[in-house]
């Protein structure tokens, strides 16, 4: 008995001298709270009228988990929640697994695809108000002008999930947070690459749970007429200085296959130009959008943008335009013009104001919204 005891202390200490150390995780915590007050006067349809003050808020918590291997492998997880009820349809937005090295870096689940990731924003007033992913937005569509009611209105929303949901910016994302798997180059002298894949647009679960089952749900359903199935990206971005002028270009393709039915495929491209002189910025994105309906599929969208720094404040200004098809058998035009200022007082605290005029076409009819907000982001 004792010798057997003895053997499998010496095969136990073996087979511990021979396993590779355990990389210690390192855990973060972190994400923002973006809290506003403003004053709001915009087009109301009959028999509705918009509170003119009022206060709106977006919050996240991002949780990071990261370790690198001897062998200079890193990998980790992410997830990113909504604080705020309502904000999102899932408390969870994103939650997925990165491996990278020198080779690149890998995105495995729910997370923005390479068009998103590697896209090149314009300056602006207020980042979360017209910047390339909007956050606030003051406005309210569902009481809007009706004239401007559409095929695609939810209720009594004239602009359906366009003013509502999606809001108004260019970030080219449609692909959202589906389940996908991302591959990003590594940077060379400033060039860099990426591709992504998502099985199904429509999978955005994030888990195989349903109605309290853990296998109700598995594999999404194929070939459902009209919906987004499977889809492809691809990005490039390109920054460095010449002759003292900081730049950064880049471009992103978008194509998404229509499950069933008549209907064309889901296409979207983008291609973006920021400029650095001295203290002033200035840049220019444009995206167009084929929704792949049989009719009225194009939404074209121009951005232009400038901003000044001196000290810890930033002046900014925006031009918004976007021609969009969808909505009917009218044309919807839409113009957003923004300035504003940004106070930085310290690391991770920022001050923001700003004022917005937003108008809308459609036919003869027209619908106007102005908003003077002011807010405090908070970076953590």
């Amino acid at each position: 008995m004792k010798k057997t005891l003895l053997a499998s202390a010496a095969i136990a200490g073996i087979v511990f001298a021979s396993a590779p150390a355990q990389a210690q995780m390192e855990l973060t915590i972190g994400g923002h709270s973006k809290n506003y007050i403003g004053y709001l006067d915009q087009d109301d349809r009959a028999g509705v009228e918009t509170r003119n003050f009022d206060m709106q808020r977006e919050t996240e918590l991002h949780f990071n988990g990261e370790a690198t291997l001897d062998s200079g492998l890193t990998f980790g997880f992410q997830v990113e929640t909504e604080v705020d009820g309502g904000d999102d349809e899932n408390t969870i937005e994103e939650s997925y697994v990165y491996m990278s090295g020198t080779w690149g870096r890998v995105n495995l689940g729910s997370e923005d695809g390479a068009a998103y990731l590697l896209q090149v924003a314009a300056p602006s007033a207020d980042s979360n108000i017209d910047g390339i992913r909007q956050y606030i937005q003051p406005v309210n569509y569902a009481n809007l002008n009706a004239a401007f009611a559409g095929p695609d209105a939810i209720a009594s929303a004239p602009f359906g999930t366009r003013g509502q949901v999606e809001g108004f910016d260019y970030d080219q994302d449609v692909t959202g947070s589906a389940e996908k798997i991302t591959y990003l180059s590594p940077n060379f002298n400033g060039f860099q690459a990426g591709v992504s894949y998502t099985p199904d647009v429509n999978d955005a679960d994030q888990a195989a749970l349903g109605n309290g089952n853990p296998v109700s749900n598995g594999f999404n359903s194929d070939d459902v007429a009209g919906s987004l199935g499977a889809a492809m990206e691809a990005a490039v971005r390109y920054e460095g200085v010449f002759n003292n002028v900081g730049f950064a270009t880049g471009a992103g393709y978008t194509n998404i296959d229509r499950e069933a039915g008549n209907l064309d495929d889901y296409d979207e491209w983008n291609v973006g130009l920021d400029l650095d002189v001295g203290a002033f910025g200035i840049g220019a994105v444009y995206k167009d959008t084929d929704t792949g309906a049989a009719a009225n599929s194009d939404i074209d969208t121009y951005v232009v943008g400038a901003d000044y720094t001196t000290g810890p404040f930033k002046f900014g200004a925006s031009y918004f335009d976007q021609d969009d098809q969808t909505v009917g058998a009218a044309e919807l035009e839409t113009q957003r013009y923004t300035g504003g200022v940004i106070y930085t007082a310290g690391p991770g605290l920022t001050f923001r104001g700003s004022l917005s005029h937003i108008e809308h076409e459609r036919g003869a009819v027209d619908a106007d919204a102005t908003s003077l907000m002011g807010g405090v982001q908070i970076n953590f």
